[in-house]
């Protein structure tokens, strides 16, 4: 099976697509993790992602691609893969069908005042990396090792908005590409994280 996961900041895509691969036995593909595969295992891809990331640039698609190209070859992706964070536009996704078909996009939808308020609760511990919640957390230190948790930038409420605003822009376009190919699956994500991974389930069983 070979699918693509699709969700705005906070919808709990990571999570879920940690489940999914987990449950179908293919390999999770993360663009991060792929990048900084590629640079430390000192590839050529690596090479060229790494000049443009030392710049402050964003990776062209054509090194992406590439990077995605090799990945999907390696033995873990046999019986398929989970890709997650790529394709963001709809160039990245033609170049996508050229290399392989898809067979579904999962898409999590999550109302943007959830994900305002799912996000901005958010607070991390800086010493052990662990992550809370306001609403079920609520002392100011890390239960793990007692340092006082801190609110990152990017998850301040007015950051928030902008980063789901960009999201927006850049993946309606997607959405509508695969809807018109019959690939896209909508899933709700504002219900409890099983739910979610269950509603996934039935929506791929289909």
């Amino acid at each position: 099976m070979k699918l693509i996961f699709l969700g705005p900041p906070g919808a709990g895509k990571g999570t879920q697509a940690e489940r999914i691969a987990e449950r179908y036995q293919i390999a999770h593909i993360s663009t991060g993790d792929m990048l900084r595969s590629e640079i430390r295992n000192a590839t050529l891809l690596g090479a060229q992602a790494k000049s443009f990331i030392d710049r402050g640039e964003l990776v062209p698609d054509s090194v992406i691609i590439g990077m995605v190209e090799n990945r999907i070859q390696e033995d873990d992706c046999k019986n398929g893969f989970l890709l997650d964070g790529f394709p963001r536009t709809t160039a990245q996704a033609d170049a996508l069908g050229e290399l392989t078909e898809i067979d579904y996009v999962v898409d999590i939808e999550v109302p943007s005042e959830r994900l305002v308020a799912r996000i901005s609760g958010r607070r991390m511990c800086p010493d052990c990396g662990a992550a809370y919640h306001v609403t079920t957390h609520a002392a100011d230190t890390c239960d793990k090792c007692g340092a006082k948790l801190y609110q990152r930038d990017d998850d301040r409420e007015e950051t928030v908005h902008n980063r789901l605003v960009v999201y927006e822009k850049k993946t309606a376009p997607l959405i509508a590409y695969y809807q018109e190919r019959g690939k896209l699956l909508t899933v709700d994500g504002d219900q409890a994280i099983d739910s979610v991974t269950d509603s996934i389930v039935k929506g791929l069983a289909k």
